[in-house]
């Protein structure tokens, strides 16, 4: 299906509606069916009072109750799936002389995990955007009010004049310096100047470096520009005043590249910080960002990208425009969601960091509805949507109109005037993280934002180009991967919980699909209830000689081995056809385990602890600095322990419980009961053997490796005797 053409105009982007859609329904409803049989053989067969394993089974039916409705809910991610094709020559050919203006928003929080030298390579790859350079401005949102970020800004201002003018020579891709200079492909022509840039680059970087291990700015270096004086009143990253600076003022004629050609607008920001007021932490900063911009360049499309996400495609702002200016269809898209990917991810994909099938499946799933999810990185809004502004059929967009600001102010007028936008009370008593700019009150702000639009309205699009638009830092230890994700399902979690859940702030205001589908997202953390019990519950009835599924001789035992045998089948060819490896598959079950039994327990523990008033949302950073050592041994794909993260005693103890379990019963199957004993149990048995052949990476940290990487003593300790007196306890109690 093309979109539609206007005034003989063909249209910007085409929309294809995915292949194989009825084959899938007629596979869908299968295996509803065959759930439907499990529901009615688990209600029908309950066992009676007093007898053993009426618990069990009780508590099994509850958790394929809920398996099998949250299967039900993930259809709506894969029953209308669409595919976006954009025609950046029409662009060019129809509205090159109207581009509007384009606002890009780089945050950053920690100089610490979020290294300088990274920041600065994200924000110089955006810079360096295949599109007109007077219509860019870059904001650098700085909530660790670090001079060491400004000063690696102010070092990557200077060597932007040289960095865009050579991305233009010679087509460069990507525009991350570090990643292109990485990736040796620059061979061939242009050798010298390329050497040049390089050399340019790399004392750029050494000089970040040292400063950043010097851990402060050099007084020869403060002289070198007025900015560094806002610090002399800096008390602490917590406690500032707001620090605006203009760095490159793009009205400014003199703003030239070493060609002589227009240079972006670029300018550093650290809001105030004050200790008694609460920030809102990356919503108050895109929030503080999207009011100064308005003042300084008032781009119409806004684009937000976190610090380690560098453009890898210079054409994605074209890429963005073909959805908003397309003369039919653009005047409903509030945005444009690029997928989240990452840079230098293993074959396998051991963390599962990609979230593939999410990025390649379900999220065009979401696009058949209506659109997906804000995600808060890689995503062009236009601005009056980011702003509250609610959809009106048959409104038309003037992309001629002409900037707000205040052409006669010099730069150091305006950064006087507009440091109260950015202030501790500048949102008091106003809609501000309400109806306007990106909403309060969760980890996940970007989600409830990008609801909140679609619910006054708007559509979404979800653009996945064949060359990746952004590229991230992969977690390269299993911790970071685990912290993640936590945060992510209990902010989802919370939306839920909230006023802004899909399930009834949605109702009649997004389509029902698109409703399920975040109900998907919301439901990951109590998700973690069913599949911890799957995890314990069936190995320990096993050790009793408790059998909890119906024998491999019953008809009854079909629906079951059709689930189990067409899901897996299903996920590992939907997991091939989004571009995996069997391994992959593999590691990517043993994530989704490892997330449902530590993660999302975690998130829904500390969302019902914030609902009983026992503690408040936390904002958590991922760490984007690995060790060496870890980094060394995430490209061999051994799976990094080396700590003793609480999560990783939960896992430890299910991995020992279930390899005690199959173990005893092994025993006992060779030595007496004998092979009677499997078909009974033979549901049961298989479980168990493959809750233990997931966990080998963990057997291997916790028994068998000698490295760093390797699961601390205590932890091993610990895990071992707590799944040896669930078991032993079990057994005794029978």
């Amino acid at each position: 299906m093309v979109s539609g053409h206007i005034h003989g105009n063909l249209p910007l982007f085409e929309t294809r509606r995915a292949k194989g859609r009825a084959l899938y329904r007629v596979f869908a409803a299968s295996v509803f069916v065959c759930v439907v049989l499990i529901w009615v053989y688990r209600a029908i067969h309950i066992p009676g009072p007093g007898e053993d394993g009426r618990l069990g089974w009780i508590g099994l039916l509850l958790a394929d109750l809920w398996f099998g409705l949250y299967w039900i809910l993930t259809q709506a991610l894969r029953w209308n799936r669409v595919y976006r094709n954009t025609f950046k020559d029409r662009l060019s050919q129809r509205h090159e002389e109207e581009l509007p203006k384009v606002d890009i928003f780089v945050c950053t929080a920690d100089p610490v995990i979020e290294p300088p030298v990274m920041v600065i390579n994200t924000v110089l790859s955006v810079m360096a955007y295949d599109y007109p350079q007077e219509k860019l401005s870059v904001y650098l949102s700085d909530d660790g009010g670090s001079d060491l970020t400004f000063y690696a800004l102010l070092e990557a201002s200077r060597f932007a004049q040289h960095w865009i003018p050579f991305c233009k020579k010679f087509n460069v891709e990507p525009r991350s310096p570090a990643a292109y200079f990485a990736s040796g492909g620059f061979g061939g022509n242009g050798d010298e100047e390329v050497a040049k840039v390089k050399k340019l680059y790399e004392d750029m970087e050494n000089r970040i470096t040292a400063a950043v291990k010097l851990g402060r700015i050099s007084e020869s270096i403060c002289l070198e520009h007025k900015g560094f004086s806002q610090w002399d009143s800096f008390s602490s990253r917590n406690d500032h005043d707001t620090i605006l600076q203009i760095l490159i003022d793009g009205r400014d004629p003199n703003a030239k590249d070493i060609e002589g050609c227009a240079f972006p607008t670029l300018v550093y920001l650290a809001r105030e910080k004050r200790p008694q007021h609460h920030h809102n932490f990356k919503a108050g900063a895109m929030n503080a960002l999207i009011r100064v911009s308005s003042e300084i360049s008032n781009g119409q499309i806004i684009l937000n990208v976190d610090c380690d996400m560098y453009s890898n495609n210079s054409s994605s702002v074209r890429d963005a425009l073909c959805f908003f200016m397309d003369e039919e269809k653009g005047n409903e898209i509030a945005f444009v969601q690029f997928p989240q990917k990452f840079d230098k991810v293993t074959k396998n994909d051991i963390y599962g960091s990609t979230l593939r099938v999410i990025c390649e499946v379900e999220f065009s799933g979401l696009d058949g509805y209506g659109g997906p999810l804000y995600i808060g990185t890689g995503c062009f809004h236009r601005r009056d949507t980011l702003c509250g502004r609610k959809f009106t059929k048959g409104s038309r967009i003037e992309w001629r109109r002409e900037s707000a600001k205040n052409t006669e102010e010099s730069a150091s007028e305006l950064e006087a005037r507009l440091k109260d936008l950015a202030s501790c009370g500048y949102e008091d008593n106003t809609q501000w993280g309400k109806e306007m700019g990106l909403r309060y009150g969760c980890p996940v702000e970007d989600v409830i934002t990008g609801l909140s639009i679609q619910c006054l309205g708007w559509k979404s699009v979800y653009y996945n180009p064949e060359r990746e638009g952004f590229l991230g830092v992969a977690p390269t230890s299993l911790d970071q991967t685990l912290l993640q994700h936590k945060r992510w399902s209990e902010g989802d979690l919370q939306i839920l919980l909230s006023r802004y859940s899909p399930a009834w702030y949605g109702l009649g205001r997004i389509s029902p699909g698109l409703q399920m589908g975040y109900c998907t997202y919301c439901l990951w953390a109590p998700n973690s209830l069913a599949t911890m019990f799957y995890s314990v519950v069936p190995s320990l009835y096993l050790l009793r000689g408790v059998s909890l599924f119906p024998q491999v001789s019953s008809p009854w035992f079909l629906p079951f081995a059709y689930v189990i045998i067409a899901m897996h089948f299903y996920s590992l060819v939907e997991f091939m056809w989004s571009g995996g490896t069997i391994l992959g598959w593999w590691n990517e079950q043993r994530m989704w385990l490892y997330k449902r039994t530590s993660s999302y327990l975690f998130a829904f523990n500390d969302t019902i602890s914030r609902l009983a008033g026992f503690s408040e949302t936390t904002f958590i950073v991922t760490n984007k600095v690995s060790d060496p050592d870890v980094s060394q041994r995430y490209e061999l794909e051994m799976m990094e322990f080396g700590t003793t993260f609480p999560m990783f005693t939960i896992l430890a103890t299910l991995a020992m419980l279930n390899l005690i379990s199959l173990v005893w019963v092994v025993k006992k199957i060779l030595t007496q009961v004998g092979i009677r004993f499997c078909e009974a149990m033979a549901l049961q048995l298989l479980l168990c053997w493959v809750l233990v052949l997931v966990n080998w990476p963990l057997y291997r940290g916790l028994f068998l490796r000698k490295d760093k990487g390797k699961m601390p003593s205590s932890v091993t300790v610990k895990s071992a005797v707590l799944g040896l007196c669930v078991c032993t306890c079990s057994v005794l109690l029978y």
